[in-house]
C-alpha cells in the first residue's frame, strides 16, 4: 500500500490568473530579495490587490534558508494573521514558507519538530500557495521542508505531509529571467530528483512516470535552455520536468545525492542543485555494484542505453556527468574551486552528517562509514568509483 499526495496545480502561460479563485482577505507574500528586486513578487502581489487581499512582503530569505528566518516569519504571521501564505521564488523561500505557515498555526512548536510522525492540525488559520521562479526544485509541489541550522551548520530535512501546499501556479514565464548559472543548477537539481525519485526503494509505478518523464525532459531540453534563455520550449519543458520531478520524488523520497549534498551545501557553501547533482554520478557508480537494476531500467526507459545491469548503471552515471559539462558544471569539488585544506577540514562532520540525513535510507545500496568518506573523497577528486 502506497500514498500519492499532490496539490492542486495549475500549469502554463496566464497560470497567474488563477490567484482569483483563492477566497480570503489577508495573504503574507515570502519571497527573497532577488525575487523583490526582479519585479517578479510584483506580478503577485498586484494579482492579490485586485482581488483585494490585504498583503504583508515578506522577503528576507536567503540561501539556504536558516530557522532564525523561518522564526521571523512566523512572528510576523502572528502579528499579521494571513488566511494565505504565498511563496514566491526558488526552494529557499518555498521551503521557508511551508515552516513559516507550519510555525504560524503551530506556535507550540521548534522548526526541529516538523516531522511526518505527527499531526500537524493546519488549514486552521491559513494555506498555502506556492509559485516557482526556477525551474529546479520541485518545492511548490511537495511536502519537504529543508532548513539550515546555522549553529551546527546542517541542513535539516523536515516536513508532514499536511504541510503540501494547497495550490501550485506553474508558469514557465516565471521562471524566463533565470541567469545561464541558475538555469544549469536547478535543472540539474530536477534530474537529481527524477533519477533518484525513480531509483529510490520507495518507487511506485506512479512516481516511476512522472520521473521517467522528468528526466528524460531535462536531458532533451537543459542545454537548450542554458545556451538561450529566450527559448520558451525549453523553459516550458524545463519547468514541467521540475513540477514532475517534484511530485516523482516528492512521493519516493530522494537518496544518497541528497544526503551528501545538504551536507556539502551545508559546509562548504555550494547551491543546492550543484551540490547534489554534482554527487549524482558517484552515488549511481556506488549502488552500480549492487543494485544496478532501477538506474539501469532508467536509462533504457529514456533511450540512454540498452545495456542492463551495471553496464547500464554506470552509462546513466556518464550520461549526467556529460550533460553537466556541456552545461559548464564542475564534475568535481575540485573543479568547483574547494581547496583541499577547507575539504579535509569538515570531511569528518559530512560524513556524519550525510549517515544521518534523513534521505539515506531509501538507497539501493547501504553506505558504511568508511564508503561514505571514500565517496566524498572521489567527489572532491572527480574519480570514478569502483568499489
Amino acid at each position: 500500500m502506497w500514498t500519492f499526495v499532490s496539490p492542486r496545480i495549475v500549469f502554463g502561460e496566464d497560470a497567474l490568473d488563477s490567484i482569483s479563485t483563492i477566497r480570503g482577505n489577508r495573504a503574507l507574500v515570502v519571497s527573497d530579495p532577488g525575487i523583490v528586486k526582479a519585479g517578479l513578487a510584483e506580478r503577485v502581489v498586484d494579482r492579490l490587490a485586485a482581488e483585494g487581499f490585504q498583503i504583508h512582503v515578506f522577503s528576507e530569505v536567503e540561501a539556504n534558508p536558516e530557522i532564525p528566518t523561518v522564526q521571523r516569519g512566523a512572528d510576523i504571521a502572528r502579528e499579521f494573521e494571513p488566511d494565505w501564505i504565498v511563496a514566491v521564488g526558488g526552494g529557499s523561500p518555498l521551503d521557508a514558507a511551508k515552516a513559516i505557515w507550519v510555525l504560524y498555526e503551530r506556535p507550540d512548536l521548534q522548526p526541529a519538530q516538523i516531522n511526518p510522525f505527527i499531526d500537524l492540525g493546519l488549514r486552521n488559520k491559513a494555506r498555502l500557495l506556492t509559485i516557482p521562479t526556477t525551474s529546479g526544485t520541485g518545492a511548490d509541489v511537495t511536502w519537504a521542508i529543508v532548513l539550515t541550522d546555522p549553529i551546527e551548520r546542517r541542513k535539516m530535512g523536515l516536513g508532514n505531509w499536511e504541510n503540501t501546499p494547497d495550490l501550485a501556479l506553474v508558469d514557465p514565464a516565471m521562471a524566463a529571467a533565470m541567469p545561464r548559472q541558475l538555469t544549469a543548477d536547478t535543472g540539474l537539481d530536477a534530474l537529481t530528483h527524477a533519477i533518484e525519485g525513480y531509483t529510490s526503494t520507495w518507487h511506485t509505478d506512479m512516481t516511476d512516470g512522472l520521473c521517467a518523464h522528468a528526466a528524460a525532459d531535462v536531458f532533451d531540453f537543459l542545454v537548450r535552455a542554458v545556451e538561450d534563455g529566450t527559448d520558451m520550449e525549453a523553459r516550458t519543458h524545463l519547468h514541467h520536468a521540475a513540477t514532475s520531478a517534484g511530485l516523482g520524488f516528492g512521493n519516493s523520497m530522494a537518496s544518497m545525492a541528497h544526503a551528501m549534498g545538504h551536507t556539502l551545501g551545508a559546509m562548504l557553501e555550494l547551491p543546492h542543485g550543484r551540490a547534489v547533482s554534482l554527487c549524482l554520478p558517484y552515488t549511481l557508480e556506488f549502488i552500480s555494484r549492487e543494485a544496478p537494476d532501477r538506474a539501469a531500467l532508467l536509462a533504457a526507459r529514456i533511450g540512454i542505453s540498452s545495456a542492463g545491469g551495471e553496464q547500464g548503471a554506470r552509462t546513466l552515471a556518464q550520461a549526467v556527468r556529460h550533460l553537466a559539462s556541456q552545461v559548464g558544471n564542475p564534475l568535481s569539488l575540485e573543479d568547483a574551486g574547494i581547496s583541499q585544506a577547507d575539504f579535509e577540514s569538515v570531511l569528518d562532520k559530512m560524513v556524519a552528517d550525510a549517515e544521518n540525513d534523513t534521505q539515506m535510507i531509501t538507497s539501493g545500496r547501504s553506505a558504511t562509514s568508511a564508503e561514505l568518506r571514500r565517496l566524498f573523497e572521489a567527489v572532491y577528486k572527480g574519480h570514478a568509483i569502483g568499489f
